[in-house]
C-alpha cells in the first residue's frame, strides 16, 4: 500500500463490478478508502485490501469529504443520500451512476440545498478499464468543485470536464452510448447476415473492422453537416439509400434472418425522402430524428 498520509480520503458507495472497481484504484493510488453497499458482504474483499467498511450510509459519508456513489439507479442514489441526512453538509458528492440529464439536475438540486456540493459523471469505461489509459469519466457541475477534485478523480482516467450544468455529462454519456450501440447493432446485424451462410463471425472480422475504421473518417464531415445545416452530397443521397435499404430487408427474408434492426433506419430515409430530402445525405437524418413524427 503507498503511503496515504497526504491523500485525500475517499467513500465509495455501491460496490457492484463499477464500484468495486472505482474503490480498488482509489486505494492502489494510496487514498484513504471507506466503501459501503447495501449488501455488506459485498465490502469484504475490498476490507482486506486495506478499505474501512463502514456499517451505515451515514458514517460512509461522514468519513470522506469526496463521496463516490455508483449505483444501479437514480432512484437508489436518492433512497442512499436521503439516508445520509446532515452529513451531506460540506462533502463533495461525485454521482457516476448513469441516468438522463433531467435525474442530473433534480439531484444535483436537491443535494445543494442540503449544502453539499455535486458533480454529475459518466464513466465511459467497462469495470476491468478504470485505472487505465483507456478510461475516460466525464463529469458536469461546478467548476470549482472539478477543479479541487480532479488530481483525485483523474486516478479512474481521463477526467473530461463538460461545463456547469449538472446534466451534461448523462447527456454526453447515453449519447455516446447510442453511438456504440448503433455501431454494435449494426455489426451484429451483419454477423447474424453471414452466419447463416455458415461464415464465422470471427473470420468476418477480418472485413468489417477496417471497413468501418474507413466509415469513421466521414463522421467529421457529417457532424460539419448537421451543424451548418446543410445536407447536400455528392457521395450518396436518401434516394440511394432508399433503394439499398430494400435490399437489405429482401435480403433477410431470403436468409430467414430479422430485419428488425434495419427497418427503423429504413423507415426514417423513407421519411426523410417523403419530407422532399430525397437529394440530401445521410445527415439530412438527424434533423428528422430532432424532429419526431406526433403521434
Amino acid at each position: 500500500m503507498k503511503d496515504n498520509q497526504n491523500k485525500q480520503p475517499v467513500t465509495v458507495i455501491g460496490l457492484g463490478m463499477m464500484g468495486s472497481a472505482l474503490a480498488q484504484t482509489f486505494l492502489k493510488g494510496g487514498h484513504p478508502t471507506t466503501v459501503w453497499n447495501r449488501t455488506a458482504g459485498k465490502a469484504d474483499a475490498l476490507a482486506r485490501l486495506g478499505a474501512d467498511a463502514a456499517g451505515t450510509v451515514a458514517e460512509a459519508v461522514a468519513a470522506s469529504p469526496l463521496v463516490v456513489i455508483c449505483v444501479l439507479d437514480y432512484e437508489a442514489v436518492n433512497a442512499i443520500l436521503e439516508e445520509a441526512g446532515d452529513h451531506l453538509e460540506g462533502r463533495v458528492i461525485v454521482n457516476l451512476t448513469n441516468g438522463t440529464p433531467a435525474q442530473a439536475r433534480q439531484t444535483a438540486a436537491w443535494a445543494t440545498g442540503r449544502r453539499a456540493e455535486y458533480l454529475d459523471g459518466g464513466i465511459m469505461a467497462v469495470p476491468q478499464m478504470i485505472g487505465t489509459s483507456g478510461a475516460f469519466v466525464l463529469y458536469s457541475g461546478s467548476l470549482r468543485t472539478f477543479q479541487e477534485c480532479q488530481p483525485t478523480l483523474e486516478l479512474l482516467g481521463a477526467a473530461k470536464y463538460l461545463g456547469d450544468d449538472p446534466g451534461l455529462a448523462p447527456l454526453y454519456d447515453l449519447a455516446l452510448l447510442s453511438a456504440m450501440y448503433g455501431m454494435f447493432g449494426g455489426f451484429l446485424h451483419a454477423v447474424a447476415m453471414v452466419r447463416s451462410q455458415q461464415i464465422q463471425a470471427e473470420a468476418f472480422t477480418s472485413l468489417a473492422i477496417p471497413w468501418l475504421h474507413a466509415m469513421s473518417a466521414s463522421l467529421p464531415r457529417m457532424a460539419q453537416a448537421v451543424d451548418a445545416g446543410d445536407h447536400r452530397t455528392n457521395v450518396s443521397s436518401l434516394y440511394i439509400n432508399q433503394a439499398g435499404f430494400e435490399n437489405f430487408i429482401g435480403t433477410c427474408q431470403e436468409l430467414g434472418i430479422s430485419a428488425e434492426l434495419m427497418m427503423p433506419i429504413r423507415d426514417l430515409i423513407n421519411r426523410g425522402v417523403a419530407e422532399g430530402y430525397g437529394a440530401d445525405g445521410l445527415s439530412r437524418l438527424a434533423e428528422l430524428i430532432r424532429k419526431p413524427i406526433s403521434v
